[in-house]
């Protein structure tokens, strides 16, 4: 399907409206695939990628005083290294770890009751528009301590930083409108930073805000870097994942049957999920050096972006990779949400996303909760399956019909795993 002799490109709306056909051609015969609009390297093997994201030395993140910093105000966990890195990720890992996840957890399970409730007597929902994307906020703003009466503007801003950071070409207006959104969320954080270091609580800002580095305190715009970073990670990931993991099952009922009637195997539907369809699609890195791929030179100063989705298709690290299924040998389902994992949709070496245990955590509780009472569920008659975004990728809707669950009718049990109790490791 590859077209690179007659103009082929990544920018293209075809590619847009499904990348995945494209993949084998550009893994077999352009490897390396130069995109001179945007004057940037794309790479598709597994191993090239994989070599990329391991090697911070010859592959920065510099690129993301660019992507990133405008709309993060100010530098992001993936552009420090040393100390600071180690020290300041060790801070936000508290904040999704151990007795914090617990009550995350927890947190999860209401959230996602409250949200699903007015719909089951309907028996129709948007996983995505309905239920995905305001639970993703509404769980994010429990972590940080943020009042979700305020879920739609911190959506909003969110949604401006976001279109910052995931687009490759941005208009001048569009530049401005997500700058816009950056500037007042910092307005509205601000006020709280300043709240939270005279009064502390048990969230992660009142964490960040008393942490110290090198003995020294973080100043309201490193504070206000984190928490954006943590609302980008944990929001655009996981509505996702959580959509295109019921998609994929409702697509494959014999797989979903299984995973319900044996909830340990939800794990590896996820981790397969994550394999299948990377929601995160595209990563940068700058060259620090020249280096070469496949015989061909990318030099010294140049922006590489490793295509996620299409490495975790590549057939030399999958087996059959363009098929669904749970029950892959070589997934390993254990490490799949560890920087060992074989699948690299959380990246992998020293920035590998600092989120990787809460986003399990989440998604195995909601779907976990989902599944039991979404009976019969379908796609809704007239539904029209649609995938957005070339950065970050995921359903602009899912449409799902189910039994209705009429009030006063017995509730299904719903699966609610333990965090870190054990699980079956495939």
């Amino acid at each position: 399907m590859l077209r690179a002799e007659s103009g082929f490109s990544v920018l293209s709306d075809d590619y847009a409206t499904d990348p995945y056909p494209y993949f084998a051609g550009l893994r077999e015969r352009h490897p390396v695939h130069y995109e001179p609009a945007i004057d940037s390297y794309f790479l598709s093997r597994h191993q090239d990628v994989k070599r990329v994201l391991s090697d911070h030395q010859a592959f920065s993140t510099e690129t993301l005083q660019v992507r990133a910093e405008p709309v993060m105000r100010g530098p992001v966990l993936a552009q420090m290294t040393g100390a600071e890195h180690t020290a300041k990720r060790k801070i936000v890992v508290r904040g999704f770890t151990g007795q914090a996840l617990q009550d995350h957890v927890r947190a999860i399970h209401a959230n996602a009751a409250e949200l699903i409730a007015p719909f089951l007597p309907r028996g129709r929902v948007d996983l995505v528009n309905d239920f995905g994307k305001p639970l993703a906020v509404y769980v994010t703003l429990d972590v940080l301590g943020l009042d979700k009466k305020d879920w739609q503007q911190v959506a909003d801003w969110h949604s401006g930083v976001a279109e910052f950071i995931t687009s490759i070409v941005l208009t001048p207006e569009r530049r401005r409108h997500c700058l816009d959104c950056a500037e007042q969320l910092e307005a509205y954080l601000v006020p709280i930073i300043e709240e939270r270091r005279r009064h502390p609580g048990d969230d992660l800002i009142s964490t960040l805000c008393t942490a110290e580095f090198d003995g020294i305190g973080m100043s309201n715009r490193e504070v206000t870097a984190l928490i954006i970073n943590v609302l980008a990670a944990s929001t655009e990931p996981a509505d996702k994942t959580l959509a295109l993991l019921v998609k994929h099952l409702v697509d494959h009922p014999e797989q979903l049957a299984q995973v319900r009637s044996d909830p340990a195997l939800l794990p590896a539907a996820i981790a397969e999920t994550l394999r299948y369809t990377p929601p995160v699609q595209l990563i940068p890195r700058s060259s620090e050096q020249d280096a070469e791929f496949a015989g061909t030179t990318v030099p010294a100063g140049a922006t590489v972006f490793c295509m996620i989705g299409a490495a975790n298709r590549d057939p030399d690290a999958f087996s059959a990779p363009d098929t669904f299924d749970i029950h892959r040998p070589d997934l390993g389902t254990a490490r799949s949400f560890t920087a060992a994992a074989q699948h690299l949709a959380f990246g992998t070496g020293l920035h590998q996303c600092v989120g990787a245990a809460f986003a399990r955590a989440e998604i195995e509780t909601v779907a976990g909760m989902l599944l039991p009472l979404l009976d019969r569920v379908r796609f809704s008659p007239g539904f029209v399956y649609r995938e957005t975004g070339l950065y970050t990728r995921g359903p602009a809707s899912l449409s799902l019909d189910f039994s209705p669950l009429h009030e006063g009718a017995p509730r299904p049990a719903c699966h609610r795993p333990r965090t870190g109790a054990r699980r079956a490791g495939r």
